[in-house]
């Protein structure tokens, strides 16, 4: 999409989309009448990504180099980029987890500016009025998400902004997405959040968050809203509460293209994962038992998505359910609970009722242990040591975010299993020396697949997210895994290669749109070509 010139002079300054600051070439500050508004010196690109580097490095704090970054992204989108993709490793844990987290909780409190859009439940009846402020009429991916379940961190009101935010940078960061075609949204139903309602620098709407059919019917108007302003438009639903994320995904999975990332993307992370492991322990998927700690939409989407992938691979759908378990707060779930949802019932069992988790790991022998529970510590030592005891390779899966969350860590994982453990989480941990060996610790990120997706719904203007699209994600994802990876015990392939691994991904994902005939254009005769000429670089147009 090429650069349109909206202003000139100062207003080009203060216009993150157009805005080059120091490198604007003579020429160019003459034409946009720039001349005195700039030193007078040039800088090149890289020049200038040497400089942020330079600031974040004197810096101590991630939350001080996440506001850098965002004032950056303010002020020069193109260099906010670039400075991400030239080293993704070092920039996603401060862009998006874990230091998103913190940043949620301050966000009133670290205010800057807006970007994005809120839309206030007072508003109902005026929700395509409110959202047709936008400046951007082509609108392809929106990230919305009510702040009722922020990370592991919970309600955290219109805090929970934070969210679509680092989501869609990363779309771009990692897969090119073209950044203007993005919109993070914030849907503001008030917060159960006291402290949020009692502080004086609150900026969301200051009363309990509201339920039932007033809400589905704000849900409703928002999503005809959308359609009838942006129809080539994608919803990812992000960080809702379980009672609302389920039906929310199920009332629209098969009317508009829409998926919602913690409960399909993170199963598609965890069966790519699986996949990794798999090819360590070499096992076949469907003679693997999984339990879960955690029993919400994360723990039955990806217990459903793995059943799913058996059932590809020949083992009827309701043997391949039986093959994963949950557990939460109130123990195993066995069918005589009476407090099971209908989205839990499928992979309740007929069992006598357990409420220690070493327990059940001893009881069930399962192969893998996936924490989603955002409760930590919780995989202790004789957590491990029972797996470790069952299994020659257990695969240890702490999945939950932020870092002060997950189930353990990396160390305590390889260590409370003599370095048998094929181990992966959600955040990242360094590399861990045990007995002369290193190992390098997978992050089971969402990462390896949303920004996939979204570039392959994007390049094909597809109309549906299907769950096979997930199921060929995780095995593109896996298929990318070296053995120099895996001698290491990485699981997923390294972030550092994160852009390279999203075209590969969102190639295969394109295909299985084109082959499913839900593609708005024609198939290309090459899909990687057509994926890599879509993709959005960072770099000032000439």
């Amino acid at each position: 999409m090429s650069e349109q010139v909206t202003s000139t002079g100062y207003g080009v300054l203060r216009d993150p989309h157009v805005n080059r600051g120091s490198a604007f070439t003579e020429p160019e500050r003459r034409a946009r009448r720039l001349e005195g508004l700039l030193p007078p010196g040039m800088s090149t690109l890289e020049l200038q990504i040497a400089r942020v580097h330079a600031e974040l490095a004197a810096l101590d704090n991630d939350l001080q180099k996440y506001l850098l970054l965002s004032d950056l992204r303010g002020r020069n989108e193109t260099l906010f980029f670039a400075v991400v993709m030239a080293d993704p490793a070092t920039f996603m844990p401060l862009v998006y987890t874990p230091t998103v987290g913190e940043a949620c909780q301050k966000f009133d409190h670290i205010f800057r500016g807006a970007r994005g859009m809120y839309l206030p439940i007072t508003a109902r009846g005026r929700i395509k009025e409110l959202l047709g402020n936008w400046p951007q009429r082509d609108v392809r991916f929106i990230v919305v998400t009510d702040g009722e379940r922020i990370l592991g961190l919970g309600d955290q009101g219109v805090g929970g902004m934070g969210i679509p935010l680092g989501k869609l940078a990363l779309y771009t960061a990692c897969a090119g997405v073209p950044p203007q075609c993005c919109l993070p949204i914030t849907l503001d139903v008030g917060t159960n959040n006291h402290d949020l309602q009692e502080d004086p620098l609150y900026l969301g709407l200051r009363q309990e968050r509201v339920r039932g059919a007033d809400y589905l019917a704000f849900i409703d108007e928002f999503v005809a809203a959308v359609e009838a302003l942006y129809p080539k438009c994608c919803i990812q639903w992000e960080d809702f509460a379980n009672i609302n994320a389920v039906p929310i995904l199920e009332r629209f999975r098969d009317r508009i293209c829409t998926y919602n990332d913690d409960i399909q993307g993170t199963a598609a992370v965890a069966l790519a994962g699986i996949f990794g492991a798999l090819r360590l322990s070499g096992g076949k998927l469907t003679d693997q038992r999984f339990l879960f700690l955690g029993g919400g939409s994360a723990a039955t989407g990806i217990a459903e998505l793995i059943s799913e992938a058996m059932a590809l691979e020949g083992l009827p759908l309701d043997q391949a359910r039986a093959r994963s378990q949950l557990f939460d707060i109130n123990g195993l779930m066995v069918t005589s609970r009476p407090d099971l949802a209908d989205f839990q019932k499928p992979f309740a069992i007929d069992h006598a009722p357990l409420s220690n988790f070493a327990d059940a790991v001893k009881a069930l022998r399962p192969t893998a242990i996936i924490g989603v529970s955002t409760v930590p510590k919780l995989f202790n030592q004789q957590v491990i040591e029972a797996m470790a005891a069952i299994n020659e390779r257990p695969i240890i899966f702490p999945y939950s975010n932020p870092t002060s969350r997950s189930e353990c860590t990396a160390e305590e994982a390889y260590r409370w299993s003599d370095g048998r453990a094929i181990f992966a989480s959600g955040s990242p941990f360094p590399p861990v020396e045990l007995a002369g060996r290193t190992f390098v610790p997978g992050q089971g990120n969402n990462v390896y697949i949303f920004p996939a997706m979204g570039m392959a719904v994007y390049a094909t203007e597809a109309t549906r997210v299907t769950e096979d699209m997930f199921i060929v994600a995780a095995k593109a994802v896996a298929e990318q895994v070296t053995d120099d990876n895996l001698a290491t015990g990485l699981i997923y392939p390294p972030q550092s290669a994160i852009f390279e691994a999203s075209l590969h991904v969102a190639e295969r994902i394109a295909t299985c749109i084109f082959d499913k005939g839900l593609a708005r254009v024609p198939r290309p005769d090459d899909i990687a070509a057509h994926i890599r000429a879509a993709a959005y670089r960072p770099v000032y147009p000439g």
